[in-house]
């Protein structure tokens, strides 16, 4: 029912398309016990996901996307009962048709944290960071050993250097500005990073946007983590870009909230330099979301973005 995508055109002809993928849905729903059960796809998301009825989710992924399906249906396969959150239990998974992955999911509770922020008491806050930091030391401290045939990158160093060598051009097709640009390669070759670290499971995207939060009688909670489709094993310092930035959002006291319920801190020229070399780096959009001066040193933005020394 879904004809192969395997190149950014055939990406933006069929992904988006309703009338193209709503039928091959259903044929899969079907085909999954699920025939009749109402379809309603999330706005939010790179792939196309639906909820099927209140207690399933179907994420489909095109050929081009395949490993990330193969991907997410292993890690939370692994995941189930590991985490003090919740994280979606795995209904089925596998291949569909034409090079097409899919994960067939329970539907966690609750509401997308970036959507409920605002309403958010302070209080309740420090408690969803302090939840957040400890659901990762958890993550962090599994054996990642029965992932690692379908996890990279494999090597660390090796991924270090290919990103170290690509990291001015990426930034430079982003609009990053000359003054930052040209500080990059030093920055990066001030700041030792392990080259063969104990390899943890990452998230490598833990953000508002995929953390699920509800309120009980003590204040609101978290009650799901999602998307893991990304995920890699390496230094679990990686993981704390995404927190930083769009968790914690630059806010000192959060950042430092969420290191003491996670059990350290990392400095934040080492997070800098893994914002620098992360798989999906784009400054200049952190830089919209958060501020940054118009000048300035990337010594200075990491402290800003990174830094708990305000909150002492």
């Amino acid at each position: 029912m879904l004809p192969a995508v395997q190149t950014d055109e055939e990406w933006d002809a069929v992904v988006p398309d309703e009338t193209v993928m709503r039928p091959g849905a259903q044929d899969l729903c079907a085909r999954l016990g699920l025939a009749g059960a109402p379809l309603t796809r999330f706005a939010e998301g790179s792939q196309p996901v639906y909820a099927v009825g209140d207690e399933h989710v179907l994420k489909l992924f095109p050929g081009a996307a395949a490993r990330d399906g193969v991907v997410e249906g292993r890690v939370l396969s692994y995941l189930r009962g590991r985490l003090p959150v919740p994280t979606p239990q795995v209904r089925d998974f596998g291949p569909y048709e034409n090079g097409w992955q899919y994960v067939l999911m329970s539907r966690l509770p609750g509401e997308n944290l970036a959507r409920a922020w605002d309403r958010v008491p302070q209080a309740d806050r420090e408690r969803l960071v302090a939840e957040t930091g400890e659901a990762l030391a958890e993550l962090h401290a599994l054996d990642p050993e029965p992932l690692r045939d379908v996890l990279g990158p494999g090597d660390w160093g090796a991924f270090l250097d290919r990103q170290t060598a690509g990291a001015v051009e990426r930034q430079r097709t982003r609009g990053l500005p000359e003054a930052w640009l040209e500080q990059i390669p030093d920055f990066l070759a001030s700041v030792a990073l392990p080259r063969a670290p104990r390899g943890s499971l990452l998230h490598t995207e833990v953000m508002r946007e995929h953390l699920l939060v509800a309120p009980d009688g003590a204040g609101w909670r978290l009650s799901g983590l999602f998307d893991f489709e990304p995920a890699m094993l390496g230094d679990r310092a990686y993981d704390f870009v995404a927190v930083g930035l769009f968790v914690t959002r630059g806010d000192p006291r959060l950042m430092a909230r969420l290191a003491r319920s996670y059990g350290r801190t990392f400095e934040p020229s080492v997070l800098m330099a893994y914002t620098l070399l992360h798989v999906y780096s784009n400054l200049p959009w952190y830089m919209r979301e958060l501020g940054a001066p118009a000048e300035g040193t990337l010594t200075e933005l990491a402290e800003t973005w990174f830094g708990t020394a305000a909150a002492d």
